[in-house]
């Protein structure tokens, strides 16, 4: 059984209410009742995943479509008291019975779940859709079968990529600098580089910088510069080292529970939403980038001028040796056997890729 902190346990007093409380509303479904009201809980606070795509749908689109029968509330997790390295926990125990899981923080517990956004596994959006494609028969079976969570949509956020402080010309100029890191995926990349990573929250990213502690960072192209990243570094390297991928899943109960009419009209809907997210984030990583070069083109966002280090062939060569000769074997060393397996017939095969035995 998990342990929670204090905060942890009153967060969860309370989404256990929360969730009594749908589920007292599921209960009388069928029954000719006036509206329905969902509570959801999103993804992060701020950025644009929310605020222009997972907050107008639950709390405008969805009415709209069903003629007000249905509402719903939406949180961000973030600012909704639920530890995200919990959440997947929370929706199988159905006290959140729909929510939003970064997989970044499932796989802490869940290795196999970071399979698609290795770092250096994905340099472009493309790459990405692919990778998805192969790995997410796996992972929304798995999640059902496992953890009792029926996967509505995979969202996305943009290319997290490399600022700093100081010139760079290519990834080799990394050598010997501190750089942030978020993940222990991203910590194998960046050592491999030659770079001292060092793992910090993205609230202490800039007190980091501001100390000396660290010299580069990995971050989003635009959440960079909506931070003021923008202002104490000289440098952005255009090349994606992670994504961000996250899942909206239902407790498998909640689902069932609702009425057939909505759950009719979510499993077309929530495709769309998808659709929306991954196409909004793959404007923002052009848009973070062409604000933090202060270009013309920046019209969301505060302008820069950073020079943008575009990659190079030898940055191509060495992000797929990086991976193949150290992501991919560390990732199995965290993982299992079972994982080797997993990736073979999923985005191995798809890539022609053979996972190395783990040691």
């Amino acid at each position: 059984m998990n342990t929670y902190t204090a905060a942890g346990l009153r967060a969860l007093a309370l989404w256990v209410a929360l969730g009594s409380t749908f589920a007292a509303c599921a209960q009388t479904a069928n029954a000719p009742a006036s509206t329905q009201k969902l509570r959801i809980v999103g993804g992060l606070a701020g950025l644009n995943q929310y605020t222009r795509n997972e907050e107008p749908f639950w709390t405008k689109e969805l009415p709209r479509l069903t003629q007000g029968r249905y509402t719903a509330e939406i949180a961000p997790f973030d600012r909704a008291g639920v530890p995200g390295t919990e959440m997947l926990r929370l929706i199988q125990l159905g006290v959140v019975p729909f929510g939003t899981a970064l997989l970044s923080n499932v796989s802490a517990q869940y290795p196999e779940y970071a399979a698609p956004d290795l770092a250096g596994l994905n340099p472009d959006m493309a790459t990405l859709k692919k990778t998805l494609a192969a790995f997410r028969p796996y992972l929304e079976k798995s999640l059902r079968e496992r953890h009792g969570v029926e996967v509505l949509a995979v969202y996305v956020y943009p290319a997290q990529v490399l600022f700093c402080k100081r010139p760079l010309a290519s990834l080799a100029d990394l050598q010997g600098r501190r750089a942030r890191v978020s993940s222990a995926t991203q910590a194998d990349f960046m050592g491999a580089l030659g770079a001292i990573p060092v793992l910090a929250g993205f609230a202490q990213l800039l007190p980091n910088m501001a100390s000396g502690n660290t010299e580069c960072a990995i971050t989003g192209t635009m959440s960079g510069n909506l931070m003021g990243l923008h202002e104490v570094t000289t440098h952005v390297h255009t090349l994606p080292v992670t994504w961000g991928l996250a899942i909206f899943g239902a407790n498998q109960s909640a689902w069932q529970a609702l009425p057939g009419d909505l759950r009719a009209l979510l499993s077309h809907e929530m495709p769309k939403l998808e659709m929306a997210i991954w196409a909004e984030s793959e404007r923002e990583t052009a848009e973070g980038l062409a604000c933090n070069r202060g270009l013309p083109s920046c019209t969301a966002a505060r302008k820069g001028n950073m020079t943008e280090v575009a990659r190079s062939a030898d940055d191509e060569r060495r992000r797929k040796e990086i991976f193949v000769g150290t992501v991919l074997p560390r990732w199995l060393q965290r993982c299992n056997q079972r994982c080797k397996e997993l990736w073979d017939q999923t985005i191995g095969q798809a890539y022609g890729i053979v996972a190395p035995l783990p040691k």
